[in-house]
């Protein structure tokens, strides 16, 4: 073989081990259980695909039929980001609400009462903390629709975590935030056409967020109604809840790059 040849391949493995060290192969999450006293919780851990150094870690919380595919996807994605993610089990094992009926009652738990969410929501921080190869300080949250809201308490209680991300979720709360309370810094994307959380709501947690004197952004997305970024609900705007290919795009870069600036 000639010597050119023979260069050129062994530049070319050379490139390929390179490249090992600094990325592990696509892989799956896992499920994992963790506990809330008596009640056993069943998350979904995502390793970081990226080597080196403990990575921020993201928590994901779900929608209100339960933790599902669109959180793991979503818990995936961030680890071919380089986060470890977490997608965080609200409701308790088996817990997966089959109707809209069935989610609004068990949702409702958590929305009605400020307290048992946030201390959820911190039972999920805890155990992401005893995990290896996660730093304690470099910690966010994101949600979407009732994980966003749930989210969102968890910034309000004061949690020592780095940022928040709420994907079209509630932004009300029954228990707002106080002068300085909130140590996150904050990016809530919401539909324009959000038929479920109406122009008060949004402006209700304006003046919250200003009062609080939070680092806070609210980004509204055009003729974006709610569920935006789930695309198993269908492409109809007029149900109230539809799939939006431009703002679930638009929405998941912002979420990156925020992150990114964060940590």
């Amino acid at each position: 073989m000639p010597l050119f040849m023979i260069a050129k391949q062994c530049a070319f493995a050379l490139c390929l081990i390179l490249l090992a060290g600094v990325f592990v192969a696509a892989q799956a999450g896992e499920t994992v259980t963790y506990k809330d006293g008596n009640q056993t919780l069943s998350g979904f851990w995502a390793h970081s695909q990226c080597r080196g150094m403990p990575r921020a870690t993201v928590l994901v919380v779900h929608q209100w039929k339960g933790l599902g595919q669109h959180e793991k996807e979503h818990a995936d994605m961030l680890a071919k980001e380089c986060y470890n993610a977490f997608a965080v089990d609200m409701y308790g094992e088996n817990i997966r609400p089959k109707t809209d009926e069935e989610a609004a009652k068990e949702a409702g738990k958590y929305k009605s009462d400020p307290v048992l969410a946030r201390h959820r929501m911190q039972v999920a921080l805890d155990f992401v903390k005893t995990q290896p190869d996660v730093l304690p300080g470099r910690i966010a949250a994101i949600g979407y629709c009732f994980g966003g809201m749930m989210a969102l308490e968890l910034a309000r209680s004061g949690a020592d975590i780095g940022a928040v991300v709420s994907f079209h979720g509630s932004l009300g709360t029954q228990k707002k935030a106080g002068s300085g309370e909130i140590k996150a810094k904050i990016m809530a994307h919401h539909g324009d056409a959000d038929p479920y959380v109406n122009a008060q709501e949004v402006a209700d947690f304006e003046d919250e967020m200003r009062s609080a004197k939070a680092d806070w952004q609210l980004l509204r997305y055009a003729d974006a109604v709610h569920a935006f970024t789930d695309r198993g609900v269908g492409t109809d705007p007029s149900k109230g809840v539809a799939y939006n290919e431009k703002a679930d795009r638009r929405s998941w870069a912002y979420t990156l790059d925020f992150l990114q600036q964060v940590f």
